[in-house]
């Protein structure tokens, strides 16, 4: 304890000054509102009227919310889905794309500029393409497959797996450039060892790639649960959560109570559900890695 107090009393006050503003600046728009949120979920205020405490009561109310439950079973089906089909299409976009060739990098940038643009535009744009009269259905029809045709955002059983599919087109260019980065640290020679040893791809890539990709992991997972925990702006533009509630998400009945019903303690409420959504999937995750790290 004595070296370290040592060691920390030689680092210069420029760096402690350095590193004391981002903290604060953090502090102040993060961890503060955080904090604040909890606490006004034990209250029930319209932010205009004076609040009243109703201790636990907004999440009493939740477990018999009908509407709550259907957000929350679709954003658990949903952070499972967008996470297993955003990375494994990113992980194979990564593999297909890491060698050189011609027109690679063209691929790589078309693959990429989805994540450009932002998520209210890509759910106008989606919005477009699944019209009844649309490019969707037209193509169906062009290939006569019109028994498939349908409309799509007005039906409750495929609503919100059709508005998974442009959130997937979207997020897989991002995840793409992560395991690209990954895998362009991979050692190259324990693959080629591993091909002399008569390994074929796969037993590559499972055995000798993917044990080096393991931050990589921990990075695209922390990544994909917050994106899918904090989705939206695609929701909203497409569907509003309808029809009939059936696309809503937790973030997008956190708004709809705030900013809509003015229920603020309750919308805090949702927002302290989803933080425990992502802490524990983000906390599993990584007990089970260190598990694994520590067998190995």
């Amino acid at each position: 304890m004595a070296a370290l107090g040592a060691r920390l009393r030689r680092v210069p006050p420029l760096i402690w000054l350095m590193l004391l503003i981002p903290l604060v600046v953090e502090a102040f728009w993060v961890f503060w509102p955080a904090v604040n949120s909890f606490s006004l979920a034990t209250l029930r205020w319209d932010g205009i009227t004076p609040a009243e405490g109703v201790g636990l009561q907004n999440f009493v109310d939740l477990t018999a919310d009908p509407i709550f439950r259907t957000a929350a079973a679709n954003t658990v089906y949903w952070l499972i889905a967008f996470g297993l089909l955003s990375v494994a299409g990113g992980l194979a976009l990564a593999v297909a794309l890491n060698r050189p060739g011609r027109g690679v990098g063209i691929y790589r940038a078309a693959i990429y500029l989805p994540m450009v643009v932002s998520m209210a535009v890509t759910g106008l744009f989606w919005r477009v393409m699944y019209q009844p009269d649309g490019p969707i259905n037209s193509a169906l029809g062009l290939l006569g497959l019109e028994g498939l045709e349908r409309q799509w955002l007005a039906d409750p059983d495929l609503a919100l797996s059709a508005i998974l599919v442009a959130a997937v087109w979207r997020q897989c260019g991002y995840i793409m450039v992560l395991y690209l980065a990954g895998l362009k640290g991979a050692d190259a020679s324990l693959e080629e060892a591993a091909a002399v040893d008569g390994a074929n791809a796969w037993q590559r890539f499972w055995r000798i790639v993917m044990p080096q990709l393991s931050g990589v992991h921990t990075v695209v997972l922390a990544v994909t649960v917050i994106d899918s925990l904090r989705t939206f702006d695609i929701v909203w533009t497409m569907t509003r959560g309808g029809p009939y509630n059936s696309t809503q998400l937790l973030s997008t009945y956190m708004f709809q109570q705030a900013f809509t019903n003015g229920n603020l303690g309750y919308a805090s409420a949702i927002a302290v559900v989803i933080f425990l959504l992502a802490i524990g999937f983000i906390i599993t995750y990584l007990a089970r890695q260190a598990r694994t790290e520590e067998a190995s």
